[in-house]
């Protein structure tokens, strides 16, 4: 974290900066940065075509935009309910978490957040002090290392690169941790690469961070999200030891399409989801009640929302896999979940391109912009220059013409 916002001097008294030291420090979410400049792109009449976002194309399903439609009628849900989530929605995450992963859960043990981005930055601050570390595999997602610092722990990358599929070992988490290390950060299916860790690697990983005494926080909200036969086991039902000190952060938004509704959940320790519980009565009190309604539809609703969209994600997954790797200078492992390619664009780097060369993969998304009218994510944004994110949460029309621009552009 930099000691001052980037634009006060160091100088200046406490009344006199405009914009605190911690918050003036946080990066803007380069995800959204790059769709919001796409969209406004389109909207000023550019055929610009986004591969930023991690956002499934789908409308939510009919029955849970009903659930919403019929909650709006009921004055309980224009009340005030409890901070930690609608007492039916929290049975149905109960319900849903047995089904799914196997997890066995009670109500105390669960906390609704706003979204799967708050239940990150809840459990971070409820489980970190000032200075203690937290290991996170790289290529990671935007929001982790903020919402460590927020929280006043300090993110420790770990980096894995395509000739291991992005997958950390063992070894290199035991190469990165310290007398700091409290917390690993675990994410199966990975945004923003894909990559899914097999049962057994999952495991060796679950058993390290037991023997070395650390908590775990893993992210499955992509856990739907997976291709060929992959699957992704959750950290604590593989390694039913780490219970007591893990916590899973899930939400409805890439299995149901509800970005927009803005429900997530942390599910852990009764003590830590407490504590969470207590934070979040300050900082939100309850999620939208009728967003919470629409989420307890989802739950107990069957999964075919799901099946639908994995069938053209798969699809679309392949497509997109085939055609970068046509282009020279683009290496591309096949993603086996969630909705992203990571191709390393290295080769591209340096090479004249329409006239012009990039030196960073940040220099060649913005080059891809302007000379394709394509917009993807540089890898700077997730801890590793060199690589492009592209989500192929897109129409498959839209899919390969935004891909056969680069291959003409780079070809």
């Amino acid at each position: 974290m930099t000691a001052v916002s980037p634009s006060e001097p160091a100088a200046l008294s406490p009344a006199q900066r405009r914009v605190s030291r911690r918050i003036g420090s946080i990066a803007e979410s380069a995800t959204l940065a790059v769709d919001a400049k796409a969209k406004a792109l389109k909207a000023a009449g550019k055929p610009v075509i986004g591969f930023g976002a991690g956002e499934p194309d789908f409308p939510t399903p009919d029955y849970v935009v009903e659930a919403a439609v019929v909650a709006c009628r009921q004055p309980a849900m224009h009340r005030y309910t409890p901070a930690g989530g609608l007492p039916v929605l929290k049975e149905a995450i109960v319900a849903k978490t047995a089904r799914d992963s196997g997890l066995a859960l009670t109500p105390a043990q669960v906390l609704v957040t706003n979204g799967g981005k708050q239940a990150v930055y809840e459990a971070f601050a409820t489980m970190l002090d000032p200075g203690d570390e937290v290991l996170v595999p790289a290529p990671y997602w935007t929001t982790y290392p903020e919402a460590i610092r927020l929280a006043g722990g300090v993110p420790v990358p770990v980096v894995a690169d395509e000739d291991s599929d992005y997958l950390v070992s063992v070894e290199q988490l035991e190469a990165a941790r310290t007398e700091r290390t409290k917390v690993l950060l675990f994410v199966s299916p990975s945004n923003p690469t894909g990559a899914v860790y097999p049962p057994e690697q999952v495991e060796a990983i679950g058993r390290w961070a037991l023997e070395a005494g650390l908590w775990v926080l893993t992210d499955e909200i992509y856990e739907h999200l997976t291709y060929g036969g992959a699957t992704a086991p959750s950290m604590p039902v593989v390694v039913p030891e780490l219970v007591d000190r893990c916590v899973v952060v899930n939400g409805v938004a890439k299995t149901y399409a509800m970005t927009g509704w803005r429900v997530g959940w942390i599910a852990g320790p009764a003590d830590l989801v407490k504590a969470a519980t207590n934070l979040q009565s300050h900082a939100t009190s309850n999620v939208a009640n009728v967003s919470q309604a629409a989420a307890v539809a989802a739950l107990t609703g069957d999964l075919s929302a799901v099946d639908e969209m994995r069938t053209a994600f798969d699809r679309r997954r392949k497509t997109i896999v085939s055609m970068l790797r046509e282009i020279p200078g683009v290496t591309c492992p096949e993603p086996q979940g969630a909705f992203y390619v990571y191709p390393s664009v290295k080769g591209l780097l340096g090479r004249p391109i329409n006239g012009r060369t990039a030196s960073t993969s940040a220099e060649l998304a913005e080059l891809l912009l302007e000379e394709a009218e394509v917009a993807v994510v540089p890898g700077e944004a997730f801890g590793t220059p060199g690589y492009v994110r592209m989500s192929y949460a897109l129409g498959d029309d839209d899919l390969v013409e935004g891909v056969s621009r680069l291959q003409r552009l780079l070809g």
